[in-house]
Protein backbone atom coordinates (compact mmCIF):
# COMPACT_ATOMS: atom_id res chain seq x y z
CA UNK A 1 0.00 0.00 0.00
CA UNK A 2 1.19 3.37 -1.15
CA UNK A 3 0.16 6.84 -0.34
CA UNK A 4 0.88 9.81 -3.29
CA UNK A 5 0.29 13.61 -3.17
CA UNK A 6 -1.09 14.48 -6.40
CA UNK A 7 -2.01 18.35 -8.22
CA UNK A 8 -4.77 18.97 -9.84
CA UNK A 9 -4.43 21.38 -12.74
CA UNK A 10 -7.89 20.74 -14.23
CA UNK A 11 -7.01 24.29 -16.59
CA UNK A 12 -9.68 25.28 -19.34
CA UNK A 13 -12.77 24.31 -21.55
CA UNK A 14 -13.07 20.61 -21.43
CA UNK A 15 -9.93 20.47 -18.83
CA UNK A 16 -12.25 19.76 -15.90
CA UNK A 17 -14.53 17.09 -17.73
CA UNK A 18 -11.88 15.26 -18.47
CA UNK A 19 -9.40 15.08 -15.28
CA UNK A 20 -12.60 14.59 -13.05
CA UNK A 21 -12.97 11.14 -14.93
CA UNK A 22 -9.27 10.51 -14.50
CA UNK A 23 -9.50 11.23 -11.33
CA UNK A 24 -12.56 8.61 -10.50
CA UNK A 25 -9.92 5.88 -12.41
CA UNK A 26 -7.56 6.81 -10.10
CA UNK A 27 -9.24 6.27 -7.23
CA UNK A 28 -11.01 3.25 -8.30
CA UNK A 29 -7.32 1.95 -8.85
CA UNK A 30 -6.71 2.78 -5.44
CA UNK A 31 -9.36 0.63 -4.06
CA UNK A 32 -8.46 -2.31 -6.49
CA UNK A 33 -4.47 -1.84 -5.13
CA UNK A 34 -5.00 -0.57 -1.48
CA UNK A 35 -3.71 2.49 -2.50
CA UNK A 36 -4.41 6.16 -1.72
CA UNK A 37 -4.27 9.34 -3.90
CA UNK A 38 -4.51 12.68 -2.32
CA UNK A 39 -5.72 15.53 -4.72
CA UNK A 40 -5.30 19.14 -4.68
CA UNK A 41 -6.39 21.76 -7.59
CA UNK A 42 -3.99 24.45 -8.59
CA UNK A 43 -5.24 26.93 -10.36
CA UNK A 44 -3.30 27.85 -13.86
CA UNK A 45 -4.00 29.07 -17.42
CA UNK A 46 -7.18 31.37 -18.58
CA UNK A 47 -8.98 30.72 -15.23
CA UNK A 48 -6.08 31.81 -12.95
CA UNK A 49 -5.91 34.85 -15.33
CA UNK A 50 -9.47 35.77 -14.18
CA UNK A 51 -8.92 35.19 -10.74
CA UNK A 52 -5.72 36.83 -10.16
CA UNK A 53 -4.58 38.78 -13.47
CA UNK A 54 -1.70 36.16 -14.14
CA UNK A 55 -1.76 32.38 -15.82
CA UNK A 56 0.55 30.82 -13.42
CA UNK A 57 0.40 32.19 -9.77
CA UNK A 58 3.16 31.38 -7.20
CA UNK A 59 0.04 29.46 -4.95
CA UNK A 60 -0.06 27.29 -8.03
CA UNK A 61 3.60 26.45 -8.13
CA UNK A 62 3.83 25.91 -4.67
CA UNK A 63 1.25 22.78 -4.65
CA UNK A 64 2.83 21.80 -7.56
CA UNK A 65 6.17 21.77 -6.03
CA UNK A 66 5.01 19.98 -3.02
CA UNK A 67 3.17 17.24 -5.28
CA UNK A 68 4.46 13.84 -6.10
CA UNK A 69 3.43 14.65 -9.69
CA UNK A 70 1.03 16.53 -11.12
CA UNK A 71 -1.69 15.92 -13.72
CA UNK A 72 -3.44 18.72 -16.03
CA UNK A 73 -6.18 19.31 -18.30
CA UNK A 74 -5.98 22.12 -20.69
CA UNK A 75 -5.29 25.71 -20.90
CA UNK A 76 -6.57 28.72 -23.49
CA UNK A 77 -9.07 29.32 -25.49
CA UNK A 78 -9.97 32.06 -28.15
CA UNK A 79 -11.15 34.25 -24.69
CA UNK A 80 -8.16 35.16 -24.02
CA UNK A 81 -6.28 35.44 -27.27
CA UNK A 82 -5.63 38.87 -27.39
CA UNK A 83 -3.67 39.28 -24.47
CA UNK A 84 -0.13 39.95 -24.58
CA UNK A 85 2.60 37.17 -25.01
CA UNK A 86 3.58 36.96 -21.16
CA UNK A 87 -0.01 36.88 -19.79
CA UNK A 88 -1.25 34.11 -22.42
CA UNK A 89 -2.77 31.27 -20.65
CA UNK A 90 -0.14 28.81 -22.17
CA UNK A 91 2.69 30.48 -20.42
CA UNK A 92 1.31 28.62 -17.69
CA UNK A 93 2.84 25.57 -19.35
CA UNK A 94 6.15 26.62 -19.69
CA UNK A 95 6.30 28.20 -16.09
CA UNK A 96 5.18 24.96 -14.58
CA UNK A 97 8.21 23.01 -16.68
CA UNK A 98 10.22 25.56 -16.12
CA UNK A 99 9.64 25.56 -11.98
CA UNK A 100 9.53 22.08 -11.68
CA UNK A 101 12.94 21.35 -13.73
CA UNK A 102 10.62 19.27 -16.53
CA UNK A 103 12.96 18.48 -19.56
CA UNK A 104 11.80 15.86 -21.50
CA UNK A 105 8.36 15.41 -23.39
CA UNK A 106 7.06 11.85 -23.96
CA UNK A 107 4.48 11.70 -26.30
CA UNK A 108 3.66 7.53 -26.96
CA UNK A 109 1.51 7.74 -30.46
CA UNK A 110 0.06 4.02 -30.16
CA UNK A 111 -3.08 2.87 -33.18
CA UNK A 112 -5.07 0.61 -30.82
CA UNK A 113 -5.96 -2.08 -33.59
CA UNK A 114 -10.38 -1.76 -32.34
CA UNK A 115 -9.47 2.13 -33.70
CA UNK A 116 -7.30 0.88 -36.93
CA UNK A 117 -10.40 2.66 -39.43
CA UNK A 118 -10.14 5.89 -38.01
CA UNK A 119 -6.48 5.28 -38.88
CA UNK A 120 -6.47 8.30 -41.50
CA UNK A 121 -3.73 6.61 -43.37
CA UNK A 122 -4.98 3.73 -46.08
CA UNK A 123 -5.15 0.23 -44.86
CA UNK A 124 -1.74 -1.27 -46.71
CA UNK A 125 0.10 1.18 -44.60
CA UNK A 126 -1.90 1.34 -41.32
CA UNK A 127 -1.74 -2.21 -40.44
CA UNK A 128 2.22 -2.93 -40.36
CA UNK A 129 1.08 -0.45 -36.91
CA UNK A 130 1.65 2.64 -35.17
CA UNK A 131 3.87 2.50 -32.07
CA UNK A 132 6.04 4.93 -31.28
CA UNK A 133 7.31 6.83 -28.62
CA UNK A 134 8.58 11.01 -29.44
CA UNK A 135 11.14 12.50 -26.90
CA UNK A 136 10.82 16.00 -27.33
CA UNK A 137 13.72 18.37 -25.67
CA UNK A 138 11.42 20.90 -23.73
CA UNK A 139 13.31 23.95 -22.20
CA UNK A 140 15.83 24.81 -24.90
CA UNK A 141 15.54 25.83 -28.41
CA UNK A 142 13.71 28.53 -30.00
CA UNK A 143 11.08 28.71 -27.65
CA UNK A 144 13.06 29.52 -24.66
CA UNK A 145 16.49 31.39 -26.88
CA UNK A 146 17.41 34.68 -27.10
CA UNK A 147 14.14 36.71 -29.19
CA UNK A 148 13.46 40.28 -29.79
CA UNK A 149 12.72 42.93 -32.56
CA UNK A 150 14.68 45.02 -34.66
CA UNK A 151 14.19 48.08 -37.19
CA UNK A 152 15.42 47.74 -40.68
CA UNK A 153 16.53 50.69 -42.39
CA UNK A 154 14.92 49.72 -45.60
CA UNK A 155 12.89 46.41 -44.74
CA UNK A 156 10.52 47.75 -42.02
CA UNK A 157 10.51 46.07 -38.76
CA UNK A 158 12.82 42.63 -38.61
CA UNK A 159 11.95 39.69 -35.42
CA UNK A 160 14.40 37.10 -34.28
CA UNK A 161 14.15 33.91 -32.63
CA UNK A 162 17.11 31.70 -31.37
CA UNK A 163 18.06 28.36 -31.33
CA UNK A 164 20.22 27.45 -28.77
CA UNK A 165 21.38 24.40 -27.30
CA UNK A 166 24.11 23.16 -25.26
CA UNK A 167 25.68 19.78 -24.77
CA UNK A 168 24.24 19.05 -21.25
CA UNK A 169 20.69 19.70 -22.30
CA UNK A 170 21.16 17.33 -25.76
CA UNK A 171 23.29 14.71 -23.34
CA UNK A 172 20.59 14.54 -20.84
CA UNK A 173 17.27 14.00 -23.16
CA UNK A 174 19.99 11.93 -25.13
CA UNK A 175 19.65 9.42 -21.96
CA UNK A 176 16.24 9.69 -21.59
CA UNK A 177 15.51 8.59 -25.14
CA UNK A 178 18.27 5.64 -25.09
CA UNK A 179 17.01 4.13 -22.00
CA UNK A 180 13.37 4.34 -23.05
CA UNK A 181 14.57 2.74 -26.57
CA UNK A 182 16.24 0.03 -24.30
CA UNK A 183 12.97 -0.38 -22.82
CA UNK A 184 11.28 -0.97 -25.62
CA UNK A 185 12.14 -2.33 -29.07
CA UNK A 186 15.55 -0.99 -28.90
CA UNK A 187 15.50 1.20 -31.93
CA UNK A 188 16.32 5.40 -31.55
CA UNK A 189 16.04 7.68 -34.63
CA UNK A 190 17.63 11.33 -33.31
CA UNK A 191 15.89 13.77 -36.15
CA UNK A 192 17.91 17.56 -36.95
CA UNK A 193 18.59 19.43 -39.27
CA UNK A 194 22.48 18.91 -39.53
CA UNK A 195 23.11 19.67 -43.21
CA UNK A 196 21.99 23.04 -42.48
CA UNK A 197 21.67 23.91 -38.71
CA UNK A 198 24.51 24.26 -36.33
CA UNK A 199 22.71 23.33 -33.38
CA UNK A 200 21.46 20.56 -35.13
CA UNK A 201 25.19 19.34 -35.70
CA UNK A 202 25.89 19.59 -31.99
CA UNK A 203 23.22 17.82 -31.42
CA UNK A 204 24.15 15.08 -33.79
CA UNK A 205 27.36 14.95 -32.15
CA UNK A 206 26.60 14.49 -28.71
CA UNK A 207 23.79 11.98 -29.94
CA UNK A 208 27.03 10.30 -31.79
CA UNK A 209 28.65 9.83 -28.78
CA UNK A 210 26.11 8.45 -26.67
CA UNK A 211 25.49 5.75 -28.63
CA UNK A 212 28.58 4.43 -27.45
CA UNK A 213 27.31 4.03 -24.45
CA UNK A 214 23.99 2.09 -25.46
CA UNK A 215 25.32 -0.47 -27.98
CA UNK A 216 22.08 -2.68 -27.78
CA UNK A 217 19.78 -0.11 -29.35
CA UNK A 218 20.26 0.19 -32.77
CA UNK A 219 20.48 4.02 -33.43
CA UNK A 220 19.87 6.19 -36.64
CA UNK A 221 19.90 10.11 -37.35
CA UNK A 222 17.14 11.40 -40.04
CA UNK A 223 16.70 15.02 -41.22
CA UNK A 224 13.65 16.64 -39.70
CA UNK A 225 11.74 16.90 -43.45
CA UNK A 226 12.36 13.79 -43.96
CA UNK A 227 11.41 12.32 -40.72
CA UNK A 228 7.50 14.10 -41.26
CA UNK A 229 7.61 12.48 -44.20
CA UNK A 230 8.11 8.76 -43.32
CA UNK A 231 5.84 9.39 -40.35
CA UNK A 232 2.90 9.19 -43.43
CA UNK A 233 4.98 6.93 -45.27
CA UNK A 234 6.14 4.21 -42.74
CA UNK A 235 5.30 5.11 -39.43
CA UNK A 236 6.07 1.13 -37.82
CA UNK A 237 9.58 1.81 -38.84
CA UNK A 238 9.96 3.90 -35.76
CA UNK A 239 10.55 2.92 -32.06
CA UNK A 240 11.66 6.05 -29.83
CA UNK A 241 12.33 9.57 -31.85
CA UNK A 242 14.18 11.71 -30.21
CA UNK A 243 14.92 15.68 -31.43
CA UNK A 244 14.40 19.59 -30.03
CA UNK A 245 12.00 21.38 -28.75
CA UNK A 246 10.64 23.13 -32.15
CA UNK A 247 10.77 19.55 -34.35
CA UNK A 248 9.03 17.60 -31.15
CA UNK A 249 6.60 20.46 -31.54
CA UNK A 250 5.60 19.82 -34.76
CA UNK A 251 6.19 16.06 -35.14
CA UNK A 252 4.57 14.69 -32.07
CA UNK A 253 1.06 16.48 -33.21
CA UNK A 254 1.88 15.14 -36.23
CA UNK A 255 2.51 11.42 -35.06
CA UNK A 256 -1.06 11.69 -33.03
CA UNK A 257 -3.08 12.10 -35.84
CA UNK A 258 -1.76 8.70 -36.90
CA UNK A 259 -3.87 6.73 -34.23
CA UNK A 260 -7.19 8.43 -35.49
CA UNK A 261 -7.57 11.08 -32.85
CA UNK A 262 -5.98 13.38 -30.59
CA UNK A 263 -8.12 12.52 -28.16
CA UNK A 264 -6.26 9.34 -27.81
CA UNK A 265 -2.54 10.80 -26.73
CA UNK A 266 -1.28 11.08 -23.25
CA UNK A 267 1.72 12.67 -22.24
CA UNK A 268 4.76 13.26 -19.80
CA UNK A 269 6.93 16.24 -19.05
CA UNK A 270 9.52 14.73 -17.14
CA UNK A 271 13.30 16.04 -15.71
CA UNK A 272 15.77 14.29 -13.25
CA UNK A 273 13.08 13.01 -10.24
CA UNK A 274 10.09 11.43 -10.10
CA UNK A 275 8.21 14.01 -10.48
CA UNK A 276 6.51 14.61 -13.42
CA UNK A 277 3.36 16.54 -15.09
CA UNK A 278 0.66 14.52 -17.40
CA UNK A 279 -1.53 15.92 -19.39
CA UNK A 280 -3.23 14.62 -22.63
CA UNK A 281 -2.04 16.49 -25.94
CA UNK A 282 -5.19 18.10 -27.27
CA UNK A 283 -6.45 21.85 -26.44
CA UNK A 284 -8.95 23.13 -24.05
CA UNK A 285 -11.94 22.99 -26.74
CA UNK A 286 -14.37 25.52 -25.11
CA UNK A 287 -17.02 24.63 -27.57
CA UNK A 288 -17.77 21.65 -25.73
CA UNK A 289 -16.72 22.48 -22.20
CA UNK A 290 -19.35 21.11 -19.52
CA UNK A 291 -21.41 19.69 -22.19
CA UNK A 292 -20.52 15.79 -21.49
CA UNK A 293 -18.98 15.54 -25.17
CA UNK A 294 -14.72 15.40 -24.45
CA UNK A 295 -13.07 12.26 -24.69
CA UNK A 296 -11.11 11.38 -21.25
CA UNK A 297 -9.63 9.00 -22.72
CA UNK A 298 -5.98 11.02 -22.72
CA UNK A 299 -6.36 12.26 -19.68
CA UNK A 300 -7.19 8.51 -18.05
CA UNK A 301 -3.89 7.27 -19.96
CA UNK A 302 -1.78 10.04 -18.93
CA UNK A 303 -2.97 8.83 -15.52
CA UNK A 304 -1.36 5.61 -16.41
CA UNK A 305 1.95 7.19 -17.42
CA UNK A 306 2.03 8.87 -14.38
CA UNK A 307 1.52 5.49 -12.49
CA UNK A 308 4.09 3.84 -14.57
CA UNK A 309 6.51 5.89 -14.64
CA UNK A 310 6.68 8.50 -11.36
CA UNK A 311 4.93 6.03 -9.08
CA UNK A 312 6.76 2.50 -10.43
CA UNK A 313 3.39 1.49 -10.12
CA UNK A 314 3.28 -0.65 -13.66
CA UNK A 315 0.84 -3.09 -12.68
CA UNK A 316 -1.38 -0.81 -11.87
CA UNK A 317 -0.64 1.21 -15.35
CA UNK A 318 -0.97 -2.05 -17.42
CA UNK A 319 -4.65 -1.84 -15.35
CA UNK A 320 -5.94 1.53 -16.62
CA UNK A 321 -4.74 0.87 -20.59
CA UNK A 322 -5.99 -3.11 -20.68
CA UNK A 323 -9.54 -1.50 -19.27
CA UNK A 324 -8.98 1.35 -21.49
CA UNK A 325 -8.39 -1.23 -24.80
CA UNK A 326 -11.03 -3.66 -23.50
CA UNK A 327 -13.30 -0.45 -23.32
CA UNK A 328 -12.61 0.42 -26.97
CA UNK A 329 -13.00 -3.30 -27.92
CA UNK A 330 -16.64 -3.23 -26.84
CA UNK A 331 -17.47 -0.51 -29.05
CA UNK A 332 -17.87 2.15 -26.48
CA UNK A 333 -16.91 5.35 -28.58
CA UNK A 334 -17.27 9.04 -27.61
CA UNK A 335 -17.96 10.84 -30.52
CA UNK A 336 -14.83 11.79 -31.76
CA UNK A 337 -13.74 8.13 -32.31
CA UNK A 338 -17.35 6.91 -33.13
CA UNK A 339 -17.23 7.21 -36.84
CA UNK A 340 -20.17 6.42 -39.08
CA UNK A 341 -21.06 3.06 -37.23
CA UNK A 342 -21.01 3.56 -33.40
CA UNK A 343 -23.34 5.51 -31.17
CA UNK A 344 -21.29 7.49 -29.25
CA UNK A 345 -21.34 7.95 -24.95
CA UNK A 346 -20.74 10.99 -23.30
CA UNK A 347 -17.68 11.92 -21.58
CA UNK A 348 -18.87 10.44 -18.03
CA UNK A 349 -20.17 7.27 -19.56
CA UNK A 350 -16.78 6.80 -21.27
CA UNK A 351 -14.79 7.10 -17.62
CA UNK A 352 -17.22 5.04 -15.84
CA UNK A 353 -17.26 2.16 -18.80
CA UNK A 354 -13.16 2.05 -17.96
CA UNK A 355 -13.65 2.09 -14.15
CA UNK A 356 -15.97 -0.93 -14.95
CA UNK A 357 -13.32 -2.89 -16.88
CA UNK A 358 -10.14 -2.23 -14.29
CA UNK A 359 -9.40 -5.66 -12.63
CA UNK A 360 -6.16 -7.15 -11.14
Amino acid sequence: MAEFNIALVKGDGIGPDIIDEAVAVLNEIGNIYGHTFNFEDAVAGGRAIDLYGEPLPQSSVDICLKSDSVLLGAVGGPKWDDLPGHLRPEQALLGLRSKLGLYANIRPATLFPPLSSACPLKDSISRGGVDLVVVRELTGGLYFGAKGRDRTEDMGEAAYDTMYYTEKEVERIGRIAFSLARSRRKKLTSVDKANILESSRLWREVMHRLSAEFPDVEYSDMYVDNASMQLIRNPSQFDVIVTENTFGDILSDEASMLTGSIGMLPSASLGDGIRGLYEPIHGSAPDIAGKDLANPLAAILSAAMMLRLSFNLTEEADCIERAVMNTLSDGIRTADISGDIFVPVGTKAMGEAVRKRLKK
